[in-house]
């Protein structure tokens, strides 16, 4: 291919640009060209094909010159120079090449005769300008998307770095309190939730980017519980349902344990906390209700709240990222129950 455009192309360009030019002043004319002397036409189609060699040259050392000087700056800017470039090449050479060929031949050089001269070549040379810079514009094209998607994963993995390096000191600080008031009371009881504290510690370890298969979550979701039932008030009343269709369906960590840590923590009244894991259809819905006391606090994340926590403002802009337009979130007071649902749609 190489060879081809080097040697074979630029005497076709340049044969082309003269046939065609022959034809219409032909036709304007009424000469017929072939009829003419042969050693007369060899010597134009010989000139011709010359001329076909400085066109691709003149072309190529002007799209380097603009590969080297711009070379990843594609504005109209450049575009408009380049044409510009293109137009001054055919200027000059067509009528170093041609204009003489016409003026010394047949009936002189005419009106017509310098229009063809002038308008035929470029238009060529247009087209082979818009079918050899294409390619490097598309590609050019190509790798500015590639390179904006780049960016905007990195960014996307930066925010959600951030967002769980937000999460992790909330869940230290409220476990490490459950420990800190054990010791008083039970030191063998202290060092069995050191450990339970440590499994959850390790699992949080996981890249939040990466799923994980929905039991390791509920697995998770369990020894959460039982490390916050050991700080909550004796009057709780705890209700799991975990579906047992749900087996090997892969979600991303940690979505669900920030309703269940909200729930712990505004507790009150009847005490009592209803959790519920289940499949429906193409979604893993995840529904929990706790009551609340009759003077209800603010509660964080709702829209009665001064100041938002966290904690579900937190899960708010993770599920915006990691399940755009695959998800349901609702959270709020009804009737002396703090409800929120979430709802994840699996992947075909």
């Amino acid at each position: 291919m190489r060879f081809f455009m080097k040697y074979i192309f630029p005497p076709l360009y340049g044969l082309l640009a003269y046939f065609t030019i022959r034809l219409l002043a032909d036709s304007v004319s009424g000469m017929l060209f072939w009829r003419r002397s042969w050693t007369l036409n060899g010597i134009e189609m010989a000139f011709s094909a010359i001329m076909g060699y400085v066109f691709i040259w003149a072309y190529n050392r002007l799209f380097a010159y603009y590969d080297r000087r711009w070379q990843h700056d594609f504005s109209s800017k450049r575009i408009g120079q380049e044409v510009l470039g293109v137009f001054l090449i055919n200027l000059l050479v067509q009528n170093i090449f041609l204009t003489p060929m016409v003026a010394l031949t047949d009936d002189g050089l005419q009106w017509y005769d310098l229009v063809d001269v002038n308008l035929i070549p470029l238009f060529y040379a247009l087209i082979y300008y818009g079918v050899r810079r294409s390619h490097l514009y598309f590609q050019a094209y190509v790798q500015n998307r590639l390179q904006l998607e780049k960016i905007t994963n990195d960014k996307l993995e930066t925010e959600l770095k951030f967002l769980r390096a937000q999460y992790h000191p909330h869940f230290l600080f409220n476990a490490l309190n459950t420990i800190y008031f054990q010791m008083d009371d039970d030191v063998v009881a202290a060092k069995k939730t050191v450990e339970q504290f440590a499994d959850l510690l390790r699992y949080q370890l996981y890249d939040q980017q990466e799923m994980v298969g929905i039991q390791q979550e509920i697995q998770y979701m369990q020894r959460f519980i039982d490390l916050q039932k050991i700080r909550s008030s004796p009057r709780l009343r705890l209700q799991l349902h975990f579906d047992e269709q749900l087996q090997d369906e892969k979600v991303y960590p940690l979505l669900f344990l920030p309703l269940v840590e909200n729930a712990f923590k505004y507790i009150g009244g009847d005490y009592l906390l209803q959790l519920e894991l289940r499949k429906q259809g193409a979604d893993i819905c995840f529904l929990v209700q706790n009551s609340i006391p009759a003077a209800a606090p603010e509660i964080e994340g709702l829209p009665v709240a001064r100041e938002k926590g966290i904690g579900l403002e937190n899960l708010q802009r993770r599920l915006e990222l990691l399940y755009q337009d695959r998800h349901y979130f609702s959270a709020g007071i009804k009737e002396q129950q703090f409800v929120a649902e979430l709802k994840l749609t699996l992947p075909p």
